[in-house]
């Protein structure tokens, strides 16, 4: 049996070999089919070859040299117009990966003077940013100083400033991808955040600089890694909500939990604990993921699909350098070939505080049934102003609660228009309260003062809404009580359920998913008088895909007339379900 590390060397070299043809004579990438290229996708190459020849030291693979196929990635990148910034930064760290010194590193020796200059201008070109690209500008200033192209290093300035914001946008320290707006888009991109900083500090000329900085990173990286135990679901997987998820929910939370092993942010007792989610979490990537007959990753087909802006083309690539980074991180920790026995399963109702202030309060509530094996996650958080149904406040369980990626839908949560304004009761709380109910119940509850719309404008004077998610056992309840400051008109009500199924080819053994009593949905309270429609079948519909499989069919109550809400009167929403949840071979 080969080791993890081996294991992954092995899978990036096919990826990579499957891949290498598509970068054209001139540097620029050939997208998959009936897909578009994206400006950064050259950046994306050279970062994947430069840690492909980290991790091995092999010049060549499968008849191509990589330090050619590096040189035209990265001059491509280079005279992308207008320059992508992130490409850059991605560009810039392969580049570094060939050797810190212009004079040893063969890559820059292959790069035409015009090239040579081009990099040195575009990295001392600055820049300043609120969300996740200041990630790209703290590589930018570690390639900078590193290649000799400054004798400033503005790293630790770049990271302390990015840091300022964190602690300015999260009371609780966790990475706001928001730049406008109500704030509190806490979503994948803050792992993302912290494990492209680690690695573009690993490849730092001066290892000063890096020592002094891993304290600050931890304080913030560590959160994240704390939540990975209650996120993980039984059979490996990961970050399941906001934009993005999918296959990156897998890769970006197996790079941080390495990352923290390596930096010894884990204490001894926990790694026991974190090498069993490591492992499911691989488990899942490798089985979900990977077209294991030809050894590529598969990210969309007719069953399923994946975020817009991710390519197949950059998917593959940067799989490939994730694989080689965990193959040199794994070796440096020395994982074990046995990872022990898994924790016996609990029944957990967390919630987790992202931000609590004055204004707002966002969070996400992580739910565990030792006995149905349901496990959910309820983020209630900004969709940074591009709603999709990935983001709003429902039991995310895929196979079980599914949604269709890219596109809005009501999925379990009540949409209330009166007029423009279309309401839910999403994005943000107040008094966020979890606890302990009857009959061991958990709960899980929030207040909405005033209504929000769904372009995040809180719409003041019109009316507030109450929410309590309860899970007892198998079942589960949500309560929304909504009530009006004045008599006003609502003019439509709504509210969706979706049901989907696990890929008939992609999935792990014991993944959950709706067996044939489904939902077991019942509408106990419904103040608002909506109508079951008839079961729309979305089967053949490629806007209806989730990350994981195929939605079938959409179900809706609707209410199309218009209601007249009265202040002092308030209206009820109570929705019961049961779901039938079964587990894949």
């Amino acid at each position: 049996m080969h080791s993890f590390s081996e294991q992954c060397l092995d899978m990036a070299r096919s990826m990579l070999g499957h891949n290498l043809d598509a970068i054209q004579p001139d540097g620029s990438i050939l997208p998959a089919p009936g897909e578009e290229p994206r400006p950064d996708e050259a950046g994306h190459v050279a970062l994947a070859l430069g840690e492909y020849y980290r991790a091995t030291g092999e010049p060549t693979l499968k008849g191509y040299d990589l330090i050619d196929l590096a040189a035209r990635s990265i001059t491509a990148q280079m005279f992308t117009e207008p320059p992508a910034e992130n490409g850059l930064a991605y560009a810039s760290l392969g580049l570094l990966c060939f050797g810190p010194s212009k004079e040893r590193n063969p890559v820059w020796e292959r790069l035409v003077d015009e090239t040579q200059q081009r990099i040195d201008k575009a990295l001392l070109h600055r820049s300043d940013y609120d969300n996740h690209w200041q990630a790209f500008n703290i590589a930018k200033a570690v390639a900078r100083f590193s290649l000799g192209l400054s004798k400033k290093d503005e790293t630790s300035r770049l990271i302390e400033r990015m840091v300022e914001r964190i602690n300015a946008t999260s009371s609780n320290g966790f990475f706001d991808d928001s730049t406008s707006g109500l704030g509190g888009n806490f979503n994948l991109y803050g792992v993302m955040n912290f494990v492209f900083i680690r690695s573009a500090l690993q490849l730092h000329a001066n290892s000063g600089v890096r020592d002094r900085k891993l304290p600050t990173l931890r304080t913030y990286a560590e959160k994240y890694i704390k939540m990975m135990p209650d996120l993980v679901r039984a059979d490996g997987l990961g970050w399941t909500f906001g934009r993005a998820a999918g296959a990156y929910g897998q890769m970006h939370c197996i790079s941080l939990i390495l990352q923290g092993l390596r930096d010894g942010w884990i204490v001894d007792a926990d790694k026991p604990k974190y090498f069993d989610v490591l492992r499911r979490l691989f488990v899942f990537f490798y089985q979900t993921y990977l077209d294991q007959e030809h050894g590529f990753l598969d990210l969309r087909d007719e069953e399923r699909t994946a975020y817009s802006q991710h390519t197949t083309r950059m998917a593959n690539f940067d799989a490939a350098r994730y694989l080689c980074q965990w193959a040199r991180l794994a070796k440096t920790i020395g994982m074990p070939m046995a990872t022990g026995k898994p924790e016996a399963p609990r029944t957990v109702g967390r919630f987790i505080i992202f931000d609590k202030s004055s204004k707002k309060e966002q969070g996400l509530f992580v739910y565990k049934n030792a006995e149905t094996g349901l496990h959910a996650q309820i983020p209630l958080i900004s969709a940074g102003g591009q709603v999709t149904a990935d983001s709003l406040p429902f039991p995310h369980s895929p196979g079980v609660f599914d949604w269709p990626n890219n596109i809005y839908l009501p999925v379990m949560v009540p949409e209330l228009t009166f007029g423009t304004n279309v309401t839910l009761p999403a994005f943000y709380g107040k008094n966020c309260v979890t606890g302990l109910g009857l009959r061991n119940s958990f709960y899980f509850r929030y207040d909405q003062p005033e209504l929000i719309n769904v372009q995040e404008d809180i719409v003041k004077g019109l009316g507030s809404v109450k929410v309590q998610w309860t899970f007892t056992g198998p079942a589960i309840s949500c309560e929304y009580i909504y009530s009006v400051k004045q008599q006003v008109t609502l003019d439509k009500f709504r509210y969706q359920l979706v049901i989907a199924a696990p890929h008939s080819k992609y999935r792990v053994s014991g993944m959950p998913a709706l067996g044939p009593q489904g939902h077991r949905c019942t509408v106990q309270k419904d103040d608002f008088q909506g109508v079951w429609q008839e079961t729309e079948v979305v089967t053949n519909d490629p806007a209806h895909r989730t990350n994981f499989g195929k939605i079938h069919y959409v179900q809706t109550l609707l209410r199309d007339h218009p209601l007249i809400m009265r202040p002092g009167q308030v209206y009820r929403f109570v929705v019961n379900f049961e779901p039938d949840v079964t587990h894949v071979d």
